[in-house]
């Protein structure tokens, strides 16, 4: 098999690589540029906890242990001089009590930070191939795979299985593949500052609406960053003035003003830039063998949403059902459940902050009407920045095509079928504790048992006892490999409850005891409705593909082209 070949080396593209990688999958990355990132300290980005816990998986260290990355503490939002909300954020628990998703704290870091990171595990990864300066400008699919033609410093072919497009909001492949791109321009415009400073709120992230100093504007925001340095942004009128530097040096020292009693503290000022957000939505995200991912396919970012963060689940939900593809056969039920999923989630997040935008930004109308409906605002853009409802928080799949027929033995759960599971500790197959998050990712199903009181004893004691046994057996009959977890508790399941998982955390049902036709069936409808082949041949192929990556790639487009050799 071919590798799977990735255009774009942005935070997506190389997120998506390396997942492809943990699944066994080879590919190449297509970078236009030299292989680096230009270092722009206001050009940040903020994950919520679940694709945080994605990149981290990824780059196998946590950022907020780093000087780069910085969890806030808290969120405080305020109007004219009264507080509004106050949040305050925890830490993953360690114990046995599942925690709350909707109160872990962002993950706020530069965005060349991130992809560096990447990049340098992608350095050590045999299995994938970075290749700079190459810029794509053709495509052509068959049966079998596709061609794609890169021009550079060398112009190359390349043979593919699968093409990703993650090339941002001008993407060639969307081009190439002559997808629509519709939406609205300039839906907002921030002006944006980094700077070094002492805030009266250390580790506290905070939205401040309406000011009361002069020249205060609509809505500021400040978002802290690790050592000190802080990333404010002003909201701007959509079609104002530009933005010049004095404007903004004094918009800098209004502000700090303003939040430290009157007195401009001193600071260091990094960088600036004016961030112009856009709301667009691909019409098609797959194309035969060919699919589009991250800004390619999607543009949000109002309200406090982060388009970053729906590009890394596109990714994460991407690459287990590409390495199915891959290892075990083309499966179109599986691939298109990659757009039905993914563009069904982000439409929604538009769709709530196109409902939002004219009450949140519309002036007088509904706000003079409307009783306490200034908390109702702030409700909802504390929602967009800390990840939460509508606009904020993850999606669910509860409507896939690879959602399992109504059972009898469906039990309710504190998670939805089709969202994503709670990060409880578990206990994995080796005997170690383990949180359920850490196990995500690596190809395979998860079954996690709700067992109460299992945490007392070794795993070698009740491996072989109770349910133990005939839940084993069914969990190795199932048509995907599967991991067989316990857990001492789950939020809402009962005792011997049973846990389906996708490779990228999403529930796919809850049974109540063991139920092996059930949990096969269900485990048969989650990877598109078929059966890995005995022996299948990922393994070898992806040795074999590997080789290809690691010797430059052009080994595999021999042939490609009649009479035409690979570059």
């Amino acid at each position: 098999m071919d590798p799977v070949i990735v255009v774009g080396a942005g935070p997506v593209g190389l997120a998506l690589a390396l997942a492809l990688a943990r699944h066994s999958v080879p590919t190449v990355v297509l970078d236009e540029g030299p292989g680096k990132d230009e270092q722009r300290s206001a050009r940040t980005v903020v994950l919520r906890e679940d694709t945080a816990a994605f990149v981290e998986r990824l780059a196998g260290h946590s950022f907020g242990d780093r000087e780069s990355g910085a969890r806030w503490t808290s969120w405080r939002s305020l109007r004219r001089k009264q507080v509004m909300r106050e949040l305050s954020f925890g830490e993953p628990s360690c114990g046995d009590v599942p925690y709350d998703d909707e109160l872990l704290a962002p993950l706020h870091l530069p965005q060349h930070v991130l992809t560096g990171a990447l990049r340098e595990v992608i350095v050590g990864e045999r299995l994938v191939k970075v290749a700079v300066e190459s810029k794509l400008d053709s495509l052509e699919q068959d049966a079998s795979g596709l061609t794609a033609h890169t021009r550079g410093p060398k112009d190359t072919w390349w043979r593919g299985s699968y093409l990703v497009g993650c090339d941002g909001s001008r993407s060639t492949v969307r081009k190439l593949l002559d997808i629509r791109f519709p939406g609205r321009t300039a839906v907002e415009r921030h002006a944006v500052a980094a700077l070094r400073t002492e805030l009266p709120w250390p580790g506290e992230a905070l939205l401040h609406r309406m000011p009361p100093w002069r020249g205060g504007g609509a809505e500021v925001t400040g978002r802290p960053l690790a050592g000190g340095v802080w990333r404010l942004d002003w909201l701007l009128p959509p079609r104002g003035e530009l933005v010049t530097p004095d404007a903004l040096v004094l918009r800098i020292r209004e502000t700090l003003a303003g939040w430290c009693g009157g007195a401009t503290p001193p600071y260091e000022l990094l960088d600036t830039g004016v961030h112009t957000v856009h709301h667009r939505l691909a019409r098609r995200w797959r194309v035969g063998r060919a699919f589009l991912a991250g800004d390619a396919a999607h543009l949000l970012g109002a309200l406090g949403t982060q388009g970053l963060d729906e590009g890394l689940r596109d990714a994460d939900n991407l690459a287990w059902k590409l390495a199915l593809a891959w290892h075990h056969g083309h499966r179109d039920p599986l691939l298109d459940s990659y757009q039905a999923e993914r563009r069904a989630g982000v439409a929604a997040r538009l769709r709530a902050a196109d409902q939002s935008l004219p009450v949140l930004r519309g002036g007088k109308g509904l706000r003079a009407y409307v009783p306490g409906s200034a908390r109702g605002h702030d409700a909802l853009l504390t929602d967009g920045h800390v990840g939460r409802g509508l606009l904020g928080a993850p999606s669910s799949y509860a409507h896939s095509p690879l959602a399992p027929a109504p059972s009898q033995s469906e039990i309710a759960v504190g998670t939805e079928p089709g969202a994503p599971v709670a990060d409880v500790r578990v206990t994995a197959p080796d005997g170690a504790f383990v949180r359920l998050r850490e196990r995500l990712g690596l190809g395979h199903l998860l079954v996690v048992l709700v067992a109460p009181g299992t945490v007392v004893w070794e795993r070698r004691h009740w491996m072989t006892a109770g349910i133990m046994p005939r839940l084993a057996a069914a969990v190795t009959a199932l048509p995907h490999p599967a991991e067989l977890l316990v857990a001492e508790s789950y939020p809402g399941a009962p005792a011997h409850c049973v846990l389906l998982i996708r490779p990228d955390g999403h529930l796919v049902t809850a049974l109540a005891g063991v139920r092996p036709a059930e949990l096969y069936a269900a485990a048969e409808a989650a990877v598109g409705g078929g059966t890995a082949p005995e022996g299948g041949h990922g393994g070898d192929d992806a040795e074999q593909a590997g080789r290809a990556v690691r010797t430059g790639g052009e080994e595999s487009a021999a042939g490609a082209r009649a009479g035409r050799p690979s570059e």
